[in-house]
């Protein structure tokens, strides 16, 4: 028997214009899902991200999260923790880690609120979750683009939610950097019992960690465990360039070439 989807997308199309973006979109994820959304760039990935928070309202086919559409949550949306992409923050603002971190009780206690001391104790849990605990007086611009994405996630732990959007998150940090942030999300996926759909260009990296792969580039070519999408073939049809194997982690994963 399977876990009921958190996310389901049902012939799902976005338009720029005449242009589309997302084409006939069919996806369930499933409860505790830890899934890897992977395509070159313009292919769609940030759009659907979109989508599944009720950012961009498609121009035909049906969303459903946690069973509702996603501008009809009411107060479910604060199950729904998201980072954004690194380039949308100003990491010069004069802020202190708890103080960014407490920003995501907002969802919970309203913009106009005070926190209450249960909302620092929080905050607090969650730097430790992330490990940042000790960085939690320090200034944000201080950190490395490591600490500041783990800061992030804190700040997406601390609305408690149950379905975390990551777009992504790990652009800027080094290998080793990075295979620490997704063992981190695969911890927190099990601590937390998280369903966790992350955005990223780095198809090596992630296919160690995650538990599907869903291809996009307009459509949707495959959802599945890495193993099947890196021995289908798929990825040629979804770059649109040869791609060559290399050995990373638990399985071969495969390199894309440099293309137009």
């Amino acid at each position: 028997m399977t876990n009921p989807s958190v996310i389901s997308l049902r012939d799902v199309w976005v338009f720029y214009g005449e242009t589309p973006a997302l084409k006939a979109i069919d996806l369930d994820i499933e409860d505790g899902e830890f899934l890897g959304l992977i395509g070159p760039n313009g292919s769609g990935k940030t759009t659907l991200i979109k989508v599944i928070l009720g950012l961009l309202k498609p121009d035909r086919g049906k969303v459903t999260v946690f069973g509702a559409p996603p501008d009809r949550l009411g107060r479910s949306r604060g199950l729904i923790g998201y980072v954004p992409q690194r380039s949308q923050g100003d990491w010069t603002f004069p802020v202190s880690v708890r103080d960014v971190v407490l920003m995501g009780r907002y969802g919970r206690i309203g913009l106009f609120r005070r926190p209450t001391a249960a909302d620092e104790a929080i905050a607090l849990k969650s730097l430790d979750a992330v490990q940042m605990r000790e960085y939690a007086g320090r200034h944000l611009g201080q950190l490395s683009g490591g600490q500041q994405q783990r800061v992030m996630i804190a700040r997406a732990l601390a609305g408690e939610p149950l379905l975390l959007l990551l777009d992504e998150p790990a652009a800027g940090v080094d290998i080793s950097a990075e295979d620490q942030f997704y063992e981190l999300l695969g911890e927190l996926k099990e601590k937390h019992g998280l369903t966790i759909v992350v955005v990223t260009h780095d198809i090596a990296v992630v296919s160690s960690h995650v538990e599907k792969l869903a291809c996009l580039n307009q459509t949707l070519y495959i959802h599945a465990s890495p193993e099947e999408v890196l021995t289908a073939g798929t990825l040629q049809k979804v770059y649109g360039c040869e791609v060559e194997l290399l050995a990373h982690g638990r399985i071969p994963h495969r390199v894309v070439e440099e293309h137009d």
